[in-house]
């Protein structure tokens, strides 16, 4: 808990817990809403490649504006647009929302947020605490991120079915509008929290924007293979075997519950992963770092595969709970080897790097999630993505053997080894 003692750390945390409560929940309001008016995987698909395309087009103007300008300014004005988004998102969902292209457009400006705001974030955490509590840091970090990750869908779900219009006749606000709301109040209280921050750090690049500059991100990635197997694991790994996206297809038409259900179906990984990390809070990880991922990685993708399987809620939230605890460790050590293996001055890049990776993992793993389920239906497309998890980690230990060798999780021993070849 060594990171506790440094204030800019516990108000930074504070402020990911609401925001991350906020965004959990606005994310099961909108997936519930998209499915409701199409009723077709593929719709629930385009809404993670809303979300993963501005990481993908404003990637290297990204990771230069983390390096180039103060990072707690970069966020200030990234959630700045998230407010705005979320107003939108409230707006119509009040006036009923007639065509689906709408939402996905307000998805594409909360990804370009998300696009500058997530290299900014994690460039940003190891200046808030000294490198010897950087770990720890990471992993309390992981910790609250999960407490806030499993309760937002919960509560994103819980307020979706508010009976408002009974208690107040006349109130248009009701389902998808309630939550947004609620997204609104803590991306406000996030806001307050960041501008609070004492820690001022300024420029950190300070040469002008060149080609040379902004691809030095990917350079210095290409060149580590240690780097850039961590990375591209869990963005194969995630890409294939990530169900996310279609949980309302599982919460209504295979496990048959409702919004409420889709929230706990949300929330299992998260529960998983939060056991985890107080473990690993517990008991850090100091040795044979880099097997443990692979590890990792190959429970996740059996989990997966249960999770596909499953015609019991029970069942499928065991299943999601301990692949969410088995994502967890990846989390931590990638996490971990991404800050501490990179030179300060070029964190934000090399982080806007990895944030493309893991937005490809996620949002655009919604989209092959969707268009595979719209294909081969819902059931098969988990179950061939939780094989394909499995053999992506058995490839990787043998193409990545820097990475199956990674031992301790220091500076001096990861920025000591030589460069591999990628």
């Amino acid at each position: 808990m060594e990171a506790f003692a440094y204030q800019d750390f516990r108000r930074y945390q504070l402020a990911r817990v609401a925001v991350i409560l906020g965004a959990e929940a606005q994310a099961v309001a909108v997936a519930w809403q998209v499915y409701a008016m199409t009723h077709r995987a593929l719709d629930l698909g385009f809404t993670g490649l809303a979300l993963f395309l501005p990481g993908l087009v404003f990637l290297l103007p990204a990771g230069h504006v983390a390096d180039r300008f103060d990072r707690r300014h970069v966020i200030l004005v990234c959630y700045g647009l998230q407010v705005l988004c979320t107003l939108t998102l409230a707006t119509l969902a009040v006036n009923g929302p007639r065509n689906v292209l709408a939402i996905y457009g307000v998805l594409f400006f909360i990804g370009t947020g998300r696009a500058f705001s997530g290299p900014a974030s994690a460039a940003l955490v190891p200046h808030l605490v000294p490198e010897r509590h950087f770990v720890n840091a990471v992993t309390l970090g992981g910790a609250i991120f999960q407490v806030a990750n499993f309760t937002g869908p919960a509560l994103g779900g819980l307020l979706y079915t508010l009976p408002l219009t009974d208690w107040w006749p006349g109130t248009r606000l009701e389902g998808a509008g309630i939550v947004y709301v609620f997204t609104l109040t803590t991306l406000v209280w996030f806001l307050v929290l960041v501008r609070s921050l004492k820690v001022r750090l300024g420029r950190m690049e300070h040469k002008a924007a060149s080609m040379e500059v902004v691809l030095a991100g990917f350079k210095y990635v290409w060149s580590r293979s240690l780097l850039l197997g961590a990375i591209s694991l869990d963005l194969f790994a995630v890409l294939l075997g990530g169900a996310v996206a279609l949980m309302p297809i599982f919460a209504s038409d295979i496990l048959h519950t409702g919004p409420r259900g889709l929230g706990l179906l949300r929330a299992a990984p998260a529960v998983g992963a939060l056991a985890m990390s107080l473990v690993l809070a517990r008991f850090p990880i100091s040795r044979r770092a880099g097997m443990r991922m692979f590890a990792a990685v190959a429970i996740f993708g059996v989990a997966t595969l249960i999770f596909g399987l499953s015609r019991s809620l029970w069942l499928s939230l065991g299943a999601l709970a301990i692949g969410g605890a088995a994502d967890m460790i990846s989390v931590i050590i990638r996490g971990s080897l991404l800050q501490l293996a990179t030179p300060a001055e070029m964190r934000g890049r090399v982080s806007a790097v990895s944030s493309l990776f893991i937005g490809a993992s996620n949002e655009l793993g919604e989209f092959e999630s969707g268009l595979t389920a719209q294909w081969w239906g819902a059931v098969r497309a988990t179950v061939v993505g939780g094989v394909a998890s499995v053999a992506v980690a058995a490839a990787w230990a043998g193409m990545f053997p820097e990475l199956r060798r990674a031992d301790r999780m220091t500076s001096d021993e990861l920025r000591g080894r030589k460069a591999g070849a990628a």
